[in-house]
């Protein structure tokens, strides 16, 4: 089984680049800043290398496309040819042609493909993508998170839109699904969604968690994430969980 071209023989760590004022974690505003940090996630072990320009934090307001396009390119451009694949966080599709024209070659969307012309985009450029799920805005989505059966309908709601993404020619070993720990969730949600995660490998697709920043010990996290049936974890500091992966 491949996700956008690497083998999952092993669980992946996807290093996280901020290139944002104001997330929640660890953010490099700066361009040269933020490109130093990707090299130290790719010297620390990182096998992709996430890079967003737009917060989507609980509470957090949208950032105009040319603001984001700002933050993003040259930092893109700057780890082009880094040797590890480059995903780019965003959920608009101005940003995301462009980040793929920049050496971007994963579309990592919080919305799933979901905004009109997201999906062709995807398909025509040969990109791999991972589709998230959420419950709402990010400047609201956590105030009050109701589901009647959270595993069940965050499981549905990644079926659909893989079969979306299959029926615009995307192939599943170019699909990585997320279920979204902490966006539109309690603690309560979150933890039965780690607790089931072998079942989203029903869906036959990579599974991706992103646990960093979200829970007490993100590294201890990540290793039972992918004890539970995660391939890809998603954090901020890659030495840790990279370490904490290899002792399994």
């Amino acid at each position: 089984m491949r996700f956008a071209g690497l083998l999952l023989d092993r669980s992946l760590v996807m290093g996280i680049v901020n290139a944002t004022p104001d997330s929640f974690h660890v953010r490099h505003p700066d361009p040269l800043a933020a490109i130093a940090h990707g090299k130290a996630l790719i010297a620390d072990g990182a096998d992709i290398v996430d890079v967003g320009g737009e917060s989507t934090r609980p509470g957090a307001a949208e950032v105009a496309p040319d603001e984001e396009l700002a933050r993003v390119l040259p930092v893109l451009r700057g780890l082009a040819g880094c040797g590890v694949p480059l995903s780019i966080d965003t959920r608009k599709v101005e940003v995301m042609h462009a980040a793929l024209e920049a050496g971007a070659s994963i579309v990592n969307d919080v919305d799933a493909l979901s905004a009109p012309g997201a999906l062709d985009l995807v398909a025509r450029s040969g990109a791999s993508a991972v589709l998230m799920h959420k419950k709402g805005e990010p400047a609201t989505m956590n105030l009050a998170p109701r589901y009647d059966d959270v595993v069940a309908e965050v499981y549905r709601f990644l079926e659909r839109r893989v079969a979306a993404c299959l029926d615009a020619g995307i192939g599943r070993e170019r699909l990585a699904v997320d279920p979204g720990i902490g966006f539109g969730k309690t603690k309560a949600h979150n933890r039965a969604i780690l607790d089931s995660l072998a079942r989203f490998r029903g869906l036959r697709c990579a599974v991706l968690i992103g646990v960093s920043g979200k829970l007490p010990d993100s590294a201890a996290e990540a290793a039972a994430a992918v004890a539970r049936g995660a391939q890809i974890v998603r954090v901020h500091d890659v030495a840790a969980p990279r370490k904490a992966l290899a002792s399994m």
